[in-house]
This record gives structure tokens, sequence and C-alpha cells, in this order.
């Protein structure tokens, strides 16, 4: 929120809106009931005025230096040992303020002292309260901020190790086609440099357009169709409208890449299978592929970081927003994912 070109927390609202209304109500009570009749007690409330607005500075000094000070870094027992000698103070000075200003109805500082100990009891208590409630909050929101902190560190963790996981295969794949001499080496490593380009500019944001990361996936497939020409069955179906949906970057591709990795190779026919379809509210990604008992075994025997990647992702991101459903059968190895767009964290 901006107010009078400054930018001011909720938190700050709400702490001013208090104290203001506390004040207002508390030196405006004595007033609110007088009529005509009254105005000699007008003026006299007029006159000890001044003694009244010192419980302003007395709720300043608890709320803003003795208790950051004393009660959150010494104790308890500190912080009130304090809070009584600042309340004594108090009740002593407006003891000798109203003294001085009803100086012609004098009654001794003694008598205007005992008549000050409600009212700075009062605000002293009030103060107290009040520290202890924004101490809590400032507490919970440093709980919070915590845990944010620990969720961005391990969401940037995951990420870093998808990079060099992604970039390990392709580069395996480029390597394949210079050996051979295939003439797609030199489309292949411009595609390379597309998708490098994504991953270096587009992955580090907290979200991003889903149509950036389709776009991504379609690239990715088609320079595995170029690595595999004929040897894989590769089909894909994406149905969609992009209208601004956003989504956790390289969140799809390691399911992509799994499927690359275990799907080919030993398995006779290899077939993968690609299926995606988004709306606004809503996706439902599945991909399989076959599998041999070979391919099984050493997929076991694999790290599995691409999985166990997207897989912490989605808890973290989406806890209460997706499915995940991995299933094995003899022949194949599905995925199906559904995702809820608008409640990433």
């Amino acid at each position: 929120m901006t107010l009078f070109g400054k930018n001011i927390s909720s938190d700050q609202l709400t702490r001013w809106l208090f104290i203001l209304t506390f004040f207002g109500i508390w030196l405006a009570s004595p007033f609110i009931s007088f009529d005509d009749e009254d105005a000699w007690r007008q003026q006299f409330f007029l006159k000890i005025l001044p003694a009244s607005l010192t419980n302003i500075p007395l709720f300043f000094l608890n709320t803003e230096w003795l208790a950051p000070r004393l009660l959150h870094k010494k104790g308890l027992t500190s912080y009130l040992f304090s809070l009584l000698g600042l309340a004594i103070f108090f009740i002593v000075l407006q003891g000798v303020m109203k003294n001085w200003l009803l100086m012609p109805q004098h009654k001794g500082i003694g008598f205007h002292a005992y008549k000050a100990i409600f009212s700075v009891f009062f605000v002293t208590a009030v103060g107290t309260g009040y520290a202890l409630v924004m101490y809590m909050r400032q507490g919970e929101k440093t709980v919070r901020e915590e845990r944010q902190e620990r969720l961005q560190s391990e969401l940037s963790f995951l990420r870093s190790q998808i990079s060099p996981h992604f970039i390990f295969n392709i580069l395996n794949s480029i390597v394949y086609l210079i050996r051979s001499k295939s003439p797609q080496a030199e489309p292949v490593t411009i595609k390379l440099s597309e998708l490098m380009r994504y991953m270096l500019y587009e992955s580090g944001d907290a979200q991003i357009p889903l149509e950036k990361e389709v776009s991504y996936l379609e690239n990715y497939v088609e320079l595995q169709k170029i690595r595999f020409e004929e040897d894989v069955e590769i089909r894909v179906d994406i149905e969609g409208e992009n209208s601004g949906q956003l989504i956790e970057p390289m969140l799809l591709i390691p399911f992509v890449e799994n499927a690359f990795k275990h799907g080919v190779g030993l398995v006779a026919d290899p077939e993968i299978d690609i299926d995606l379809k988004f709306n606004e509210k809503e996706m439902t990604f599945k991909i399989r592929n076959k599998i041999t008992p070979e391919t099984q075994a050493d997929k076991d025997n694999s790290s599995g970081i691409g999985l166990q990647n997207v897989r912490r992702r989605l808890e973290l991101l989406y806890p209460d927003s997706h499915r995940l459903e991995l299933k094995q059968t003899d022949q194949w190895f599905e995925v199906d994912l559904w995702l809820a767009f608008g409640h990433a964290k």
C-alpha cells in the first residue's frame, strides 16, 4: 500500500491505526460527555492535557525501545524492573507538571502523582501487550521468511541438478551424430543452443508462461527425432489454448528425458507417447514408453535424478493442486500428471 508517496506494509498500517485510535480515544474521552454546564471541567482538563500527552512518549519508549532491547534480548525480569522504573519516572513527571499547571488549585506533587498512577500503568500495560503482540507477529513473519528462503534454496538446488543432467544427455546425442558423420549434427547443435538459451534466461524465473515450456518440450522432442530418425516411434499430441497460464520452468521435461533414457536402446520396437491437454484452469500430461526387464534393471541402478527432482518440486510448489501417478507393467512405464494453474506457492 502507498501512502503519501511511500510504501507501507499491512503490519505498519495496522500498528499506526491502533496507536492513533487508542490515543485519540484516550485523550478525547474526558471531553465527550461534557455539556455546556461543564465548561469549567473542560478548562480543568485542558490545563492538565500537556501532562496527559506525556503518556505518548511513555508508550513509544516502552514499545520501540525498552521491549526490543530488554524483553527480546535479556528476558522478562530485566524488562519488568526497567519498565517499573520507567513508569515511576512518568508518574513523578506528571505529578510535577500537574502541580505546576494547576497552581491555583495546588494540592501538592504527591497528590497529583498519586492521581497519575492509574493512567501511567494503564498506558504501560497497553504498551506491553502491544509490544508482545508485535513481537509474536514478527516472530511468525521471520519463520515464514526463513521457510520461504529454505524453499527457494531447495528449488535452486533442484534446478541446478536438472541442467547438468539435461546437458549430459543431449551432448551424448551430439557425440553420436558426429561419430556417425550425420548431416544432422549441425542443426542439432543449433537446436541445442536454442534450448540452452531457454535454460539460461527463462528457467531462473519463479514461473513462466506455459507456452514457453511447451515450446521447449517440442524442441526437445524434435531434437530426439533427429537423433533417432526412424528407430524410435514418437507420437506427440498437444492440445490447448494459451491464455496466460503460468508454470514452474523445466517441470515437464524430466519425464520426457526419462522416457528417452529408458525407452530406447535395448527395447525392441521402442515407442514413446506424449499427450498434453490444457485449458485456463488445469492441465493433464501423460507420457509412456516401452520397457524391458533389462532397461528396468538399468533404471533401478541409475541415479533417477529427473523423476526424484520433479516429484520434490511438485510437492514444494503444488502441494494441494497436483496429482502424479507412476505406473509400470511388463512392457510400459507410464506417467500421469494433473496440475491446477494458479495455485503455486
